[in-house]
């Protein structure tokens, strides 16, 4: 058996956004054991190709952090298994699962606010998705010659007001995706489903057909005594919880006082008409 988990070489720890893995850490396993590992780079792979990248190299397993639908049905349609939601020490984290304790939360990006929070990976800046464009997961049918393609694509986002929120042009390198597979919202994948390679299109998409509306029931508070490590944190963090079934999911600190904090899961562009400049770079 053969066990990949997405790496973070400085901290040697499970790298959380599954799309943007520059390494993985594979693991040999013989006997329900841990017989050898080596460090591998993904080489720059864009993230619509890494399930590729880790069936090339025989893998049955993969243990991650956050990953969305799309990958997660990639990984399977190549055979791979998945335990995401992981968290810490890699080398932990693959000794608990052949221990049987470590199990899978699914595609991660799927939010699930229930009774027993439990506040960790408490980083700055974490958002749900890759990039500005992650589409969570999201389940939605789409038509088109790029369907089920994998898609190279440079992008400008802007909100109404011109102010630009994010830019591939900027980072130097298109993104790439797999079409209609639930990598990219709605609107972003409809738009490059029937495009051609080197045309360039410039949509305007509703909050529907982005991230949708903002619900209420996301926003909730908790007693800090309730909740280990509130005490440490401040309004307008971006940080990790985990459910009572120990999956992690996104939240911003909104509000804070001496007893109580408040927490808002909606997606930070949740509510939003977004506008971008797509620019088909290539079709694989």
């Amino acid at each position: 058996m053969r066990i990949a988990a997405a790496y973070e070489p400085e901290s040697g720890t499970i790298f959380q956004h599954f799309g943007r893995t520059e390494y993985f850490k594979l693991y040999e396993v013989e006997d329900n054991q841990i017989v050898s590992s080596q460090v591998i780079s993904s080489n720059g792979t864009g993230h619509g190709a890494l399930a590729g990248l880790l069936a090339d190299q025989k893998i049955d397993l993969l243990i991650c952090g956050g990953i969305g639908g799309g990958a997660q049905s990639a990984l399977e349609e190549a055979g791979i298994s998945l335990c995401s939601g992981a968290q810490g020490d890699a080398d932990q984290a693959a000794e608990a699962y052949l221990k049987g304790e470590l199990s899978s939360a699914g595609a991660t990006c799927d939010h699930h606010h229930e009774e027993g929070h439990s506040c960790g990976h408490h980083e700055d800046g974490h958002s749900c998705g890759e990039g500005c464009h992650g589409g969570c997961g999201s389940n939605h049918s789409i038509t088109g010659r790029n369907v089920g393609k994998t898609c190279r694509t440079h992008y400008r986002g802007t909100f109404n007001d011109g102010t630009q929120f994010d830019s591939s042009y900027d980072r130097g390198e298109p993104l790439e995706f797999v079409c209609g597979a639930g990598m990219m919202i709605k609107g972003f994948d409809s738009a490059v489903a029937d495009m051609e390679p080197g045309q360039i299109v410039d949509i305007h998409l509703m909050p529907e057909e982005a991230y949708g509306m903002p619900d209420p029931n996301a926003i909730f508070t908790v007693e800090i005594a309730q909740l280990p490590g509130a005490e440490n944190l401040e309004a307008g963090q971006q940080v990790y919880l985990t459910n009572q079934y120990g999956q992690p999911f996104p939240v911003k600190v909104t509000a804070k006082d001496d007893t109580s904090i408040t927490f808002d899961a909606n997606h930070e562009m949740a509510g939003k008409e977004l506008n971008f400049r797509i620019e088909l770079v290539e079709v694989k």
